[in-house]
C-alpha cells in the first residue's frame, strides 16, 4: 500500500509514461542456424549453445527463465546428452548477450523467435523428434508459441511462468501497472524479498557472480513478463502436443494459485501429465534432487505413457493437488 500511494504522487508529479519495448529491426532476410548463433529474419542475432550426444534419439530446444541465458541450461544438458539428447539453448531477446538487453522485445518477438528456432532445428535434424523445454518464462513462451511450430513433438515445462494479471492480488496488479505507465525506466532487485528459488545455494551464489544474469529489472519489464504469463495462462488449456510440466511444492517465485488455475483449466482427457515434487523448488532442473527430476524427463521423452521413476505424477483431481490447491 506504501507502494502504491507513493506512485499516485509521482503520477502528480511526473505524468505518464508508456512500458518501452526494443526497437524494431528494417532488415529481412531468411533465418538461418550457425555454431554459436541464430539469425532471425529481421537480422537479429541470437547466441546459441549445442550440447551434442554421442547417439541422439531426441532433441531439446531449450527456453531459459526471466533474467537468466542459454547457459542456464549447461548442467540439465550434459545430463541428457549422456541419455542420447541433445540440447540447443539460446539467449532470449533482451537477455544474456543479445542486443538491447534488459529491455522487453514483446511477446510476440519471443514466441516469434522460438518457433523460428523450432523450425531451424528440426531442418537440421529431420530424423530426431525435437521437444521444446521451457523453464519457468520460457515455459511460458513455450506454451505460447507450440502450435506455431508444426515439427514439435512435445514440451517439458518446469515450473511455467503463469502469474498473470488476473491471479495477482489486486494492490500488486495495479501497483505494477501504474509504476509501469509512471516509471518505466526504474529498476527493482528484489532484495530484501526473502524469497528462496533454489536449495542449491552454491548455484545461486554462482548465478549471483556470473555478469550475464540480470540482477536489476526494469519495471516496463515486469510489466511485459506479467503480460506473457497472463498470455500463457489464458492458452493452456489449449495445449496440442504431449506435456510434461513439472512443479516444486516449495516453489516461491511461480505461486500456487496461479499454477492451480492452469491445472484447472487443462481438458479432462488430454495428453498433459503433472508432476509434482514435494521437495521441489523453483529451479527444478538445478536444485539438490535435480537428478530425480532429470531421470522423470528422459524416460518421458523416450515414452510419454511410461511411469516415471520418481512416482510422483498425480492428477489434478487427486489429494495432492487438492492440498496443493486449497
Amino acid at each position: 500500500m506504501r507502494s502504491l500511494i507513493q506512485l499516485i504522487l509521482l503520477v502528480s508529479l511526473a505524468g505518464c509514461a508508456s512500458p518501452q519495448v526494443q526497437e524494431n529491426s528494417n532488415t529481412s532476410q531468411i533465418p538461418a542456424l550457425t555454431s554459436t548463433y541464430a539469425i532471425m529474419s529481421d537480422g537479429y542475432q541470437l547466441p546459441v549453445t549445442a550440447w551434442e550426444a554421442d547417439a541422439p534419439q531426441a532433441v531439446f530446444l531449450a527456453l531459459h527463465g526471466f533474467n537468466d541465458y542459454r547457459n542456464a541450461f549447461d548442467g540439465p544438458a550434459r545430463f541428457f546428452a549422456t541419455h542420447n539428447i541433445m540440447t540447443y539453448a539460446y539467449d532470449q531477446r533482451g537477455f544474456g548477450e543479445t542486443a538491447q538487453r534488459g529491455l522487453w522485445p514483446g511477446d510476440n518477438v519471443l514466441e516469434s523467435d522460438a518457433a523460428s528456432m523450432a523450425s531451424l532445428i528440426c531442418d537440421k535434424h529431420p530424423d530426431l523428434p525435437l521437444f521444446l523445454l521451457g523453464e519457468s518464462m520460457g515455459g511460458a513462451v513455450a506454451i505460447n508459441m507450440q502450435q506455431a511450430a508444426p515439427c514439435i513433438a512435445g514440451m517439458v515445462l518446469a515450473g511455467p511462468a503463469v502469474w498473470g494479471w488476473q491471479t495477482m492480488p489486486f494492490w500488486q496488479r495495479n501497483t505494477l501497472k501504474l509504476a509501469a505507465h509512471v516509471v518505466p525506466a526504474k529498476t527493482l532487485t528484489g532484495e530484501g524479498l526473502e524469497i528462496t528459488p533454489s536449495d542449491n545455494i552454491e548455484m545461486l551464489r554462482a548465478l549471483g557472480r556470473d555478469p550475464l544474469v540480470i540482477k536489476a529489472t526494469r519495471i516496463d519489464t515486469m510489466y511485459g513478463l506479467t503480460n506473457l504469463m497472463e498470455e500463457a495462462l489464458l492458452s493452456s488449456p489449449q495445449l496440442a502436443v504431449p506435456t510434461l510440466i513439472l512443479y516444486g511444492e516449495k516453489d516461491e517465485i511461480i505461486p500456487h494459485d496461479p499454477t492451480c488455475v492452469m491445472l484447472e483449466r487443462l481438458p479432462e482427457q488430454s495428453s498433459t501429465r503433472f508432476v509434482l515434487y514435494p521437495d521441489g523448488y523453483h529451479m527444478l532442473l538445478r536444485d539438490l534432487q535435480a537428478d530425480v527430476v532429470l531421470r522423470d524427463v528422459v524416460v518421458w521423452v523416450s515414452d510419454q505413457a511410461a511411469a516415471l521413476p520418481s512416482g510422483k505424477i498425480v492428477t489434478k483431481n487427486s489429494s495432492e493437488v487438492a492440498i496443493l490447491c486449497r
